[in-house]
């Protein structure tokens, strides 16, 4: 199992100190560095000053939107990219939910998501493989547009420069039982917003049909430190916001994910305290079980008997959310 360092996000503004852990982590051994987006920064400026700074460790957005781009914009980034970091970029995708698409990027959300998001990954395979004018006569994203709204005049085009790898990587974040089993068919690898080495079980007919190579690339919260509950907290915080935030009461993916893993009655509460504006309140009811079992929490014995779990199963990338190098540090020499 590979290990990973995941940035997530800015908030009100950029992290002084994620070029420093970046930078780490590859004098670590860590064999890749993810950067994400929701609503704020971009995923891909951060990952090319992350590139210019370092050498050897691998480049991933996880994730980066689908409606904030149009696939061949995604895939121009990724394949300037990858040219500029010498081969290093791996391309991560979400299709986010109807209030970010909506909301933010201004645009309806698909009333067929598999179906938007196979032909997102279709155009973005053209372009890559670069055999000829990408040409995609779908629902959601077709090219040439041949919309009543345009003009008629679309030409099919290649892009102008080659790319670098025709198989760069494209990941899937995804959530949903028959988009899980899509990412497997169409991806080559999945981005899993929470996994549980305790309960693999959820995820099992989804995955049945896994070829060799695909890679499962979980995130997690890790923190080496005394006080468990303490470090849970910025987990229980985070699951808090996604469950209760991250959605709408009568359609939230992220709670309904929770619910599927077990926990539908205590997702369910949170999501009604969030949304009656008692965010304290739905962090505290956030169980400790669940933000314990998709983390690695607490003192170095105990990470460790749980990183064994962690590399039993069918993970082949360890995507940590680590706030220190010293935790950074433990991982590596755990994972060795």
């Amino acid at each position: 199992m590979r290990l990973g360092l995941a940035l997530g996000y800015w908030g009100r503004g950029p992290d002084p100190g994620h070029l420093a852990l970046a930078q780490e982590a590859e004098r670590l051994g860590y064999d890749s560095v993810w950067t994400a987006e929701a609503w704020g920064s971009d995923a891909f400026t951060p990952l090319t000053w992350i590139a210019a700074h370092t050498s050897r460790i691998r480049l991933g957005t996880a994730v980066a939107q689908m409606a904030a781009r149009s696939p061949t914009t995604t895939a121009m980034h990724a394949l300037t990219l990858d040219h500029l970091s010498g081969g290093r970029m791996t391309l991560g995708l979400g299709l986010s939910g109807p209030q970010v698409v909506e909301g933010w990027y201004g645009r309806p959300f698909p009333t067929s998501p598999l179906t938007a998001t196979r032909e997102y990954v279709e155009v973005i395979r053209q372009v890559l493989r670069r055999e000829g004018p990408v040409e995609v006569r779908g629902r959601f994203h077709p090219h040439p547009y041949a919309g009543d709204d345009g003009a008629g005049l679309g030409k099919p085009l290649k892009p102008i420069t080659h790319p670098l790898r025709a198989d760069l990587p494209v990941l899937l974040g995804a959530e949903g039982p028959r988009n899980i089993e899509q990412t497997t068919r169409i991806a080559d690898g999945w981005l899993p917003l929470y996994w549980s080495p305790l309960r693999t079980d959820v995820y099992e007919a989804s995955l049945a049909g896994l070829r060799e190579g695909f890679t499962i690339a979980p995130m997690a919260r890790a923190k080496i430190c005394d006080d468990i509950a303490e470090g849970l907290l910025p987990v229980k915080a985070m699951l808090g916001f996604y469950i209760g935030g991250m959605g709408h009461a009568a359609r939230n993916f992220h709670a309904d994910l929770v619910a599927r893993m077990g926990y539908e009655k205590e997702a369910r509460r949170v999501q009604e305290l969030f949304l009656a504006g008692r965010k304290e309140e739905a962090v505290l009811a956030v169980p400790d079980a669940f933000a314990d079992e998709i983390s690695l929490v607490g003192p170095r014995a105990r990470v460790a008997e749980r990183l064994a779990a962690w590399r039993a199963g069918p993970v082949t990338d360890l995507l940590v959310l680590a706030p220190d190098p010293h935790t950074l540090r433990v991982l590596a020499e755990l994972n060795s």
